[in-house]
């Protein structure tokens, strides 16, 4: 019964047992280290250990600084992975725990401690984490300027957390450290329709046009029975960004701007790469601000 138990709770967690969770289980310590002696268990870090075969995917090493010790929470950039909101992998997974003093390493996990978690941390995918606003303010004490408006920007897109939320938490938490560079990160969104983006570039493509003082465009409005990403009705033009899963049929890209050329409305295009790198480009495409 107690390995029924075992495998099924190990099944809900990416195949990650803490001690605790195996002696809550019924497994005493001799129990754990005979099953460890004869392979029925593999330790992966101290007091963690899995079944195996053993596969380390993201999910199971977050699972596993998670498990390191009890009351620890995923937080700073593997919070910000495991909420999707940035790709920059850390060199170590990074936890965070009540209390304070300054962070220890072990084992490939950074250990930070926080007196200030309370009603900061939750569950993703049954992985202890910080919350969206709370994994934001830890970012916006370290990583640049550039990184911090994607994680804000993915965050809203990816509906992780809303601009009200983050507007309610930097009021709660004025004067903690990353609160002024993270309200002034939220600020370059304000007013933008971030609701109806499909992708981070078309946010930041409405972040361009409203910084260049340029006519701001409906975002994904539909058009002869077609949705196009950036269009200004006055001008009958529609710029569509290329790149991304919304923008992987060709023939489909083809047929939709055929029917917006055929209602009278002139068509560009631009990579989304290019939104991002070469901002300039797409001012070129879109309106000035001069009407005649």
């Amino acid at each position: 019964m107690k390995d029924v138990e075992v495998h099924a709770l190990a099944a809900r967690q990416s195949n990650r047992l803490s001690r605790e969770q195996l002696e809550d289980l019924g497994l005493s310590p001799k129990a754990i280290q005979h099953r460890l002696r004869v392979g029925r268990l593999v330790r992966i870090v101290e007091g963690v250990f899995a079944l195996p075969p053993v596969l380390d995917d993201d999910r199971a090493k977050w699972m596993t600084a998670a498990l390191a010790a009890p009351e620890s929470y995923l937080n700073r950039l593997s919070a910000a992975c495991s909420w999707g909101v940035l790709n920059r992998r850390p060199a170590f997974e990074t936890v965070v725990r009540p209390g304070s003093g300054g962070p220890r390493r072990f084992e490939g996990i950074v250990v930070y401690r926080s007196t200030t978690l309370d009603g900061e941390t939750t569950g993703r995918d049954g992985i202890p984490i910080t919350t969206m606003p709370r994994t934001l303010l830890d970012l916006a004490c370290f990583v640049s300027e550039k990184a911090l408006a994607r994680a804000v920007r993915e965050s809203i897109r990816l509906k992780r957390t809303t601009t009200w939320e983050l507007g309610d938490y930097l009021g709660r938490c004025q004067g903690r450290k990353g609160c002024l560079r993270l309200a002034q990160a939220l600020a370059r969104y304000k007013g933008l329709p971030l609701d109806r983006a499909r992708s981070g570039a078309e946010i930041r493509a409405l972040e361009l046009l409203r910084g260049a003082g340029r006519p701001m465009p409906r975002l994904n409005f539909r058009i002869a029975g077609e949705e196009a990403d950036l269009s200004w009705p006055q001008d009958r033009l529609v710029i569509e960004i290329d790149g991304g899963p919304f923008h992987q049929d060709v023939g489909e890209d083809a047929r939709k701007e055929e029917r917006w050329r055929s209602a009278g409305w002139r068509v560009e295009r631009i990579p989304s790469d290019d939104v991002y790198d070469y901002p300039g480009n797409l001012l070129d495409l879109a309106p000035s601000n001069v009407r005649e």
